[in-house]
Formats: structure tokens, sequence, C-alpha cells
């Protein structure tokens, strides 16, 4: 069925389970949001279908929304959705992905291994324009581009919004990183409202037996909030929260970017101690606190404008 929307302005194209991420996206940017169709067969295989004007086409200019947590089948949706795109009239097509996954395996440490980070990011150069994501995780090169070749990769960053948020439910509070990749959104987030902070070592004893050492700090009586881009187990940041609980904070609660919460993850932090538990809406999650919709949209038109 046609949709009826204008040819000169940008689209954003979204799948129905984004449905509310893609309206706030939309509303901020001042995007056309048109929602795809999506069939699976019986075998498991997939059936898209794009939403075209009345002379089956799209706008020049298209915007795909795709947050990339779970990631392995929205992965080949991107391969249908991008490429038939261009054949309906797209000439620029922007990914937002405000989490994008594989970005943290960046070498093989064992033979073999497949360098994920290289192969995920060369298929999604390969599809798209731009890149738009929040807080990927990357350990050993510093911008997006050295590992999604695009000519426009843009990262935003959850921690100042985040920092608003603490700065309203926990005035005065003591910010943590649970380990030392942490150091740089407990940087950005300090500085944004003078927040006290600190970062905790990890020190590896073995392949399986690891510890942590709380940095030097006077945690007595202290609201302590955890902050990192992103909680999977949990048990990073569990144990922090019980090392600081008996280092004797008044309060332990956590601020994640992208609320993965694998398995009991969310139980654990709770039986450690921690209170509240906040997240962008980044990936969907009942913690979620902050909207990252006018970030996002801020940079949207800065690659809609190039």
């Amino acid at each position: 069925m046609a949709q009826i929307f204008s040819s000169d302005r940008a689209c954003l194209l979204y799948f129905a389970d984004e449905e509310a991420a893609a309206q706030r996206l939309a509303s901020a940017a001042g995007l056309t949001a048109l929602a795809m169709e999506r069939h699976r067969f019986p075998d498991g295989e997939l059936k898209l279908r794009l939403p075209v004007d009345a002379s089956g086409r799209l706008p020049p200019h298209a915007v795909l929304l795709r947050s990339l947590h779970q990631p392995n089948e929205k992965l080949v949706e991107l391969l249908l959705a991008a490429r038939t795109a261009r054949g309906l009239g797209v000439q620029h097509l922007t990914l937002v992905a405000p989490y994008l996954a594989y970005m943290r395996q960046d070498i093989a440490f064992h033979p073999g291994e497949v360098v994920s980070q290289q192969v995920v990011g060369g298929f999604l150069a390969g599809l798209f324009d731009a890149v738009i994501t929040v807080d990927p995780h990357l350990h050993r090169i510093d911008r997006l581009e050295q590992a999604v070749a695009v000519p426009q990769a843009m990262v935003l960053s959850g921690a100042e919004p985040l920092a608003d948020l603490i700065a309203e439910r926990r005035p005065n509070a003591l910010l943590v990183g649970p380990d030392g990749e942490s150091a740089q959104w407990i940087a950005q987030a300090a500085a944004r409202h003078g927040f006290d902070h600190a970062v905790c070592t990890k020190v590896r004893h073995g392949d399986r037996d690891v510890a942590m050492e709380l940095p030097t700090l006077n945690a007595q009586g202290r609201a302590v909030v955890l902050l990192d881009d992103m909680a999977s187990t949990g048990r990073t940041l569990a144990l922090a929260a019980q090392l600081l609980r008996q280092a004797g904070a008044a309060s332990v609660d956590v601020a994640v970017t992208h609320a993965l919460f694998a398995g009991d993850a969310l139980q654990a932090l709770h039986d450690a101690g921690v209170g509240e538990v906040w997240s962008t809406d980044c990936i969907p999650h009942p913690s979620n606190a902050v909207e990252m919709a006018k970030p996002l949209a801020v940079a949207l038109r800065t690659v809609l404008a190039a």
C-alpha cells in the first residue's frame, strides 16, 4: 500500500517493535516516520516491505532506526532493507543504531578467532552512508570510523544526560567507575556537575580469578552512583557495589547507557545492595530513565545538512 509523504523531505524508516522510539526521534528531528512491514515465513526466513509513495519511490534521503541489541536477525533486516531502499530511490542512507553490536571483539586473542568489529563494521559500511550511535564499546580504537568506515560516523554519549539525572536524584553524589574502561564516562559525567569521582581497579590473579580494588576514597555516608556504558551480566557492577557498601556508602545506585541485563543481572545488582538502576532508552528496559531522542535528532540534523 502506497504511503503519503513528501518526496523532498527525509523519512525515518522503522520496524513495529521500535515504533515508540521512532515516533520520539521523528518528532524531535522533524522527519516523517514510516513503518516497514515484516513477515516471518514458517521456515524462519524474513519478508520485508518498505513504505513507498504513489510512484513506488522513497525520498533521496532516508534514515533507518534499528538498535542492535539481540543483533543477529537484525543484521539480516538491515541488509534486506538497505539494499532495497537504494533501489527505491534513496541516495543517502543513515543508520541510527542507539546500541551498536559486535564492537568489543576488536582483536584475535587466539588463532582463528573472528574479529567481529572488523567484519560487522565492514558490513555496515557497505550499506550506509552515515552511522549514528551512542557509546559504542570501543577498546583499542579512538574513532568509530576506524571500525565502520562510512563518510559520516557520529558517536553520542549517555554520560552527560545520565549525569543530569543523577544531579536531580542524588545531589552531591560520588561517581564511581567499576573499571578502567569506564574512566572516560566517569570524567564526562563528573565534569558536567562537579561530582567527586573515582575509578575502581581490576586485579587479575589468574584466568578465572579476578578481584577488584576500590580507589582511594571516602565513601562513608555518601550516596554513590556506579556509572558505566553498559551492564550485561552485572557481575562487575555487583562486586563494586558490595565493596562500596562494605566501605560505608549510605546508598549505591547504578546508571548505565545500555541496559543489556542478560539473565539474572538485575537481580544480582539488587542482591549486592544496589538501590535504583537507571538507563537511557537506547535499549528498551524497565530501568529506562533518560530519553536520547533529542541528542540523536541534533546529530541527525547535522548529518542530513551536510
